[in-house]
C-alpha cells in the first residue's frame, strides 16, 4: 500500500503552507466524532505522523483551534486530550450532513425568487441557506427553504424548458467551479479505487487513506450548492466523484475502524464503537 499512499500524501503536501489544522478537523469529523468525540494527543500524533507532519506543527495547529474556539483541551496527568466545543460540534454536524448525506431531492420544477429590499444581513442569511445570486438584489433558490421576512419579496418562477433551468443554475451558483473540483478529485483517487479493488489496505494505512479521501472530497462537496440533478449538466462530475468516494470509503472503513479499536484512546480508555449514523454514511 505504500506505493498507493505515497503519491496521495505527496499531493497533500504539494499545497503550501501545510494546513495541519484542516487535517485535524478532518480526522475528528471523520473518525473521532462518531466514536465519542474525544481523543488523546498521542493517538492523534500517531495518525498525523503517517502523513509526514511533525509533532510541533500539529501542536501549534491544535493551539490555534483551541484559541479560535473550535476545540477544547484538558489534561490528565501528563496526557492531553481534545474534543470539539459546542460551536465546533454544530459546524461539524452541518458538514457531516453534506459530506456523507444523500443526493439532493428531486426538484419541483419551480425556483424560489427573492427580491431584496436592501443588501446586507438578509442576503448573507439567504446565501448561507443555499440561495444563489442573480444580481445585487435578486436571489434564487431551488425551493422556499427560509422565510422571506419583511426585507424581501418572494416569487415563484417556472422555467419554460430544462435548458433554461440549467442555464439559470449555472449563472446563480458556481456549478462550473465545483465541477472542476470534483473532476480533480476523481483524477486524484481513480488509481486508488482500482488498487483497492484488488488489495485492500489494512491497519493505519486504511485510516490514512480514508482521511485523505474525505479531506479531498470535502474540498469539493462543501463548496457544492447540492442542486437537484435536473439543474446540473448531464455529465456532472459530482456523480462520479460521490460514487468513487462512497465505494472507496465502504471498502476501507472496516480496516480503518479496526485500527481505531486497537490504538485510539480518550480520557476514559479505548474509543467506543461508532453509533448507527456511521453505518448510514454514503447510503444510496
Amino acid at each position: 500500500m505504500a506505493d498507493l499512499l505515497a503519491p496521495l500524501i505527496d499531493h497533500f503536501h504539494a499545497r503550501t503552507p501545510i494546513r495541519a489544522g484542516s487535517l485535524v478537523v478532518t480526522v475528528f469529523g471523520d473518525a473521532v466524532v462518531p466514536r465519542g468525540g474525544a481523543l488523546s494527543l498521542e493517538s492523534l500524533l500517531a495518525v498525523t505522523r503517517a502523513f509526514r507532519i511533525g509533532d510541533g506543527v500539529v501542536r501549534t495547529a491544535l493551539s490555534r483551534l483551541v484559541a479560535d474556539g473550535w476545540f477544547e483541551r484538558w489534561k490528565l496527568g501528563r496526557n492531553s486530550f481534545y474534543r470539539l466545543t459546542g460551536t465546533g460540534a454544530a459546524a461539524f454536524a452541518r458538514a457531516t450532513a453534506r459530506i456523507y448525506g444523500p443526493a439532493a431531492p428531486a426538484w419541483s420544477g419551480a425556483f424560489d425568487l427573492l427580491v431584496l429590499d436592501e443588501a446586507g444581513a438578509a442576503r448573507a442569511e439567504f446565501a448561507a441557506a443555499g440561495y444563489g445570486s442573480l444580481g445585487p438584489d435578486l436571489m434564487i433558490g431551488t425551493a422556499a427553504t427560509v422565510p422571506a421576512g419583511e426585507g424581501a419579496l418572494r416569487l415563484a418562477a417556472r422555467p419554460e424548458d430544462p435548458a433554461t433551468a440549467r442555464r439559470l443554475a449555472a449563472r446563480a451558483w458556481p456549478v462550473a467551479e465545483v465541477g472542476e473540483r470534483y473532476a480533480r478529485f476523481v483524477a486524484t483517487f481513480a488509481a486508488a479505487g482500482e488498487a483497492v479493488a484488488v488489495e485492500r489496505p489494512v491497519g493505519l494505512d486504511a485510516l490514512v487513506l480514508r482521511i485523505l479521501l474525505i479531506h479531498e472530497y470535502r474540498r469539493a462537496v462543501l463548496k457544492d450548492p447540492l442542486l437537484p440533478a435536473d439543474l446540473l449538466p448531464e455529465d456532472w462530475p459530482g456523480t462520479a466523484a460521490r460514487a468513487l468516494c462512497a465505494t472507496l470509503y465502504r471498502a476501507i472503513a472496516p480496516a480503518a475502524e479496526a485500527w481505531l479499536d486497537a490504538h485510539a484512546v480518550s480520557d476514559t480508555g479505548p474509543l467506543p464503537p461508532p453509533g448507527p449514523a456511521f453505518a448510514a454514511r454514503f447510503a444510496a
